[in-house]
C-alpha cells in the first residue's frame, strides 16, 4: 500500500496523455486555443508505460486517461492496449469529450475498459455549440449510445456554470430515469487558461442539490464509495444516479487517493498545486526505476493536506490559472 505524508492511500493515477483538444469549451480554455506543446515537450507512450508499470508496482491499481482530448493523441488505443496488460492493475477507465470516441468502443470493451467519463455540459444542440465552439453535439450523442449498447457504464461529467447551462441541471437528472447513467455536476472551476483572476462560484454542490430537490423531492442519499469524491443520490423509480462533486469547495480532500501526470510529465499531488517533479525529465536524464521509486515516494510525502494549501503555495509563484488542458481532466 502506498501513502502519503497524511496516512492517506495512494492508488488512482489520472494520466494526462496529450493538452490539445478538438473543442473550445470556454470555462477551459481561450477561443483561439493554447501554445500547444511541442512532440518533444510531451512524454513519449514509452514514457508513459515505464511511468505506469512503476507506479503500479509501488500500489496504484487504478488509472484513467486524460488529456485534452486523449483520441486526438495519434494511436492512443496501444497505449490503453498496452497498459490493459499491467500486472497489478484493477481498473482502466478515461475521460473523454465523445467527438472522436464512438468508432473505438468496441476495442475499449474488448481491453477491458469498463467505465467512460463522457463530458457533456447540456443536451440542447445550440447550447453546446456555445459553451464548446463546435458542432460535435450529434458526435458526443452517438459516442454515448455505443457506450450504453457495449454495456460500458457511462458518466456523465457536467461542469455547472451561471449563466450558460443551469437551465440543463433538470434535463440531465431527467436523462437517469430511462438510461443507466450516473450524471455527475461539477462545481466550476478556475482552471480555464484566461490568465484573470477567479473569484469563485455562484453554483457550489450545495445550491446544485436544492435545484434538483426542487423538482425531485424524493432523491435519496446513497452511501459514497471509498475515496468518491461525488456527493451520490438516487431517485426512486430512475435506472441512473445523480452525483454532485464540489470540485471548488475541495470538501473530498481528506480521503483524496489521487495523483496525477500532466502531458509534459509533471507530477501533481494535488490538482491546485504547481507541481512537484518532472518524471520525463527524470527519465531523460537517465534516472533508472529504483532512483525513480525513491523519488517518487519521496515526493508523496510532502502532499499537501488540501487544495486550499496547494493552491495558495501554487498562486505565490503565478497570479493567473491553468487550462484544465494542460493539467489533465
Amino acid at each position: 500500500m502506498l501513502l502519503d505524508n497524511h496516512g492517506r492511500t495512494i492508488n488512482y493515477l489520472r494520466l494526462a496523455v496529450t493538452d490539445r483538444c478538438n473543442l473550445r469549451c470556454f470555462y477551459c480554455m481561450p477561443e483561439d486555443g493554447l501554445n500547444w506543446l511541442s512532440r518533444r515537450e510531451l512524454m513519449t507512450y514509452e514514457e508513459m508505460l515505464q511511468a505506469c508499470t512503476l507506479l503500479v508496482k509501488m500500489g496504484v491499481e487504478k488509472i484513467r486517461i486524460t488529456g485534452g482530448e486523449p483520441f486526438v493523441r495519434k494511436d492512443i488505443m496501444q497505449l490503453l492496449t498496452a497498459l490493459s496488460k499491467l500486472d497489478g492493475l484493477k481498473e482502466l477507465s478515461l475521460t473523454t469529450n465523445g467527438v472522436l470516441t464512438a468508432p473505438h468502443v468496441a476495442e475499449l470493451k474488448a481491453i477491458g475498459v469498463r467505465s467512460v467519463n463522457l463530458s457533456l455540459d447540456t443536451l440542447d444542440a445550440n447550447r453546446f455549440f456555445a459553451i464548446t465552439r463546435r458542432d460535435e453535439f450529434a458526435s458526443v450523442m452517438e459516442t454515448m449510445q455505443q457506450l450504453l449498447k457495449h454495456d460500458i457504464e457511462v458518466k456523465i461529467n457536467t461542469v455547472v456554470m451561471a449563466g450558460k447551462n443551469t437551465q440543463d441541471i433538470l434535463p440531465l437528472v431527467q436523462l437517469t430515469k430511462d438510461l443507466p447513467v450516473s450524471v455527475r455536476f461539477i462545481e466550476e472551476m478556475p482552471f480555464n487558461g484566461e490568465g484573470h483572476s477567479y473569484s469563485g462560484i455562484v453554483w457550489d454542490y450545495v445550491r446544485i442539490f436544492d435545484e434538483i430537490r426542487q423538482s425531485f423531492a424524493d432523491i435519496q442519499k446513497v452511501p459514497d464509495p471509498q475515496f468518491s469524491t461525488s456527493y451520490n443520490y438516487h431517485i426512486t423509480g430512475h435506472k441512473g444516479s445523480v452525483g454532485i462533486i464540489a470540485a471548488y469547495s475541495r470538501t473530498f480532500c481528506g480521503t483524496c487517493n489521487r495523483i496525477r501526470i500532466t502531458p509534459q510529465g509533471v507530477l501533481k499531488n494535488c490538482l491546485y498545486d504547481d507541481g512537484v517533479l518532472n518524471i520525463k525529465d527524470l527519465m531523460r536524464l537517465g534516472m533508472n526505476d529504483v532512483k525513480l521509486e525513491e523519488t517518487l515516494r519521496a515526493a508523496f510525502n510532502v502532499r499537501e493536506k488540501d487544495g486550499w494549501e496547494a493552491e495558495r503555495k501554487r498562486l505565490e509563484n503565478q497570479n493567473f490559472h491553468e487550462s484544465m488542458a494542460t493539467i489533465g481532466g
